[in-house]
Formats: C-alpha cells, structure tokens, sequence
C-alpha cells in the first residue's frame, strides 16, 4: 500500500571528491556491477527558475553535463538518502580544519 513508483523516487548522495563534499540528486542508486563502486543514474538538477545562481551549483552542471552513470568509491559515500524531491546539488568545501588535517590521497 503507497509504494512509491521507480521514476517518483529521488535520492540525495553525499560523497567525497578530491577534498570537497558533493550532494547530488538523482533517480537510481544502486551497489552495480563494479565491486566497491556506488552506481547513481539519471542525475536531477534542480529547479532552473531561479534568478539568483549559485556558483557551486554551475561547476556541479558543467561537470556532470554530459554524464549518463556515474560511479562513486563506496569509502568516498557519507551517505545517501531517499527524498521527497529534488533540490539544487552542491560543492562544498570542508570548513575548520585550518589545512591541518588533509583526506587520504584518492585516485
């Protein structure tokens, strides 16, 4: 009873990129077919009415524009949430450290 379709589902992925935390959106999460990776199709972008843009917000379209499937280390996922909808993706870079403490190398 209120089973969700697929296509309604929205998840939010939180995941570590080369020292910054990406949150994006998209309509599948899944384990795939390469060992320790975290599948995500079908990326979502958010409202595209808004006047005022978010400089993050562009540098997360232009890098994912052309992406069909992506495939994140499961050790870079924070974690990964199922949502009632979309919201605007984002780059944030972590605050506080005072660039004493640096993540462990990645590829």
């Amino acid at each position: 009873m209120g089973e969700k379709k697929t296509l309604d589902r929205i998840y939010r992925v939180t995941f570590f990129n080369q020292g910054d935390v990406y949150e994006i959106y998209a309509r599948s999460v899944s384990q795939g077919a390469l060992f320790g990776f975290v599948e995500i199709e079908e990326l979502v972008f958010g409202d595209k009415s808004k006047v005022l843009i978010d400089p993050s917000v562009e540098r997360l379209e232009s890098e994912f524009r052309r992406v069909k499937r992506t495939y994140v280390p499961l050790h870079a996922v924070v974690r990964i949430d199922e949502v009632e909808k979309e919201g605007a993706g984002r780059i944030m870079t972590p605050k506080g450290n005072g660039d004493k403490v640096r993540p462990f190398p990645t590829i």
